[in-house]
């Protein structure tokens, strides 16, 4: 693009060539995703702890008088789980 704005203001003709100028005409990856036990683990280690934390401020929300309901600490906790879960489970799905 700048190549051919400079052509235009200095009135220079273009190199002579192919009218590629060098740009990339396509790119392939390929990603391979294996399921791997330990971070399977390690998920289900995450959500135990998540269910624990869940009793406990439950547990506490009834104990003490606190001005707000207890799904505004468990809910954004149980969202972030399920969209890490899914994404981790929704990749190993795919390939």
């Amino acid at each position: 693009m700048f190549a051919n704005l400079i052509e235009l203001i200095t009135g220079r003709a273009p190199p002579p060539g192919p009218d590629h100028h060098g740009f990339v005409e396509s790119v392939s990856v390929t990603i391979t995703f294996v399921r791997q036990p330990r971070v399977e683990r390690m998920i289900l280690l995450c959500w135990l702890l998540i269910a624990l934390k869940h009793i406990l401020i439950i547990w506490a929300c009834r104990l003490y008088p606190v001005p707000f309901h207890q799904l505004w600490v468990n809910f954004p906790t149980w969202l972030l789980g399920v969209l890490a879960t899914g994404i981790y489970y929704g990749r190993a799905r795919r390939k």
